[in-house]
């Protein structure tokens, strides 16, 4: 018997091929699952054996629903959802962001959570069995000066991430997810030296968070263990959240 806790489970990864993508997709497959990488951006490493890249615009329902029968035919059912696509956008003040980079800020982070939860939620349901973990962020709670469009983003994956525990708690699908502080990855490398400073000053624990720790809290959320948690937030702000 395996001891892996996530041994033949398939999951799917969106967003997977960026720096915190890519920590949960490693820490999935030494789990034992088999994981399907849904994103627009090029897999740094190619399909095979427990991985399956696919190429997709997780805010379009079409493309969603193709990738997922490709996944149906190459791995099966799936049973976990991890909501990871994303984008930071502007660093600017509300007045001065445009309507267009807005949008493209919410589509990605929210609308993006709302389709692939709708597409891939059906099979769960049918199956009496599902975890799904939205990767929102502790900007999500507070709001940050200087990322609206982010912040607002992030705090409508959490209120979905509620509504949609609530809405499926009786199916055996469960929906949380995680409100990292900064991960010193992937977006982090769009930030200027000054604000990543100013960001370290609000963490109590004077580190930024790791790749590894969010995946860690994501695999747990992910499998058996977590059975009695649905619309949930997990922090992972190094003290920063005070609720």
């Amino acid at each position: 018997m395996s001891t892996k806790a996530l041994a033949g489970k398939v999951a799917v990864v969106t967003g997977g091929n960026g720096g915190l993508g890519r920590a949960i997709v490693r820490r999935f497959i030494s789990e034992g699952a088999y994981v399907a990488v849904l994103d627009l951006a090029p897999p740094e490493k190619t399909s095979g054996g427990s991985l399956l890249s696919i190429r997709c615009d997780v805010t379009k329902p079409e493309s969603v629903k193709r990738s997922l029968a490709q996944i149906r035919q190459t791995f099966g059912t799936v049973q976990i959802l991890v909501n990871n696509a994303g984008v930071l956008g502007p660093v600017a003040t509300v007045a001065e962001i445009n309507v267009a980079a807005w949008r493209r800020v919410i589509d990605a982070n929210l609308t993006s959570t709302f389709v692939c939860c709708k597409v891939l939620a059906a099979d769960m349901i049918r199956a009496s069995y599902g975890r799904i973990v939205n990767v929102a962020s502790i900007q999500g709670k507070e709001g940050t000066a200087l990322a609206g469009p982010y912040a607002a983003s992030k705090a409508g994956v959490i209120a979905l991430t509620k509504t949609l525990g609530k809405e499926l708690a009786t199916t055996g699908v469960l929906v949380n997810c995680v409100t990292p502080a900064a991960v010193n990855a992937g977006m982090f490398d769009q930030i200027s030296a000054e604000r990543r400073a100013d960001i370290l000053r609000r963490i109590p624990m004077e580190r930024f968070c790791s790749v590894d720790e969010v995946a860690a809290m994501v695999a747990w959320l992910a499998g058996d263990e977590c059975s009695f948690s649905t619309g949930a937030v997990f922090d992972l702000s190094g003290g920063r959240s005070a609720y």
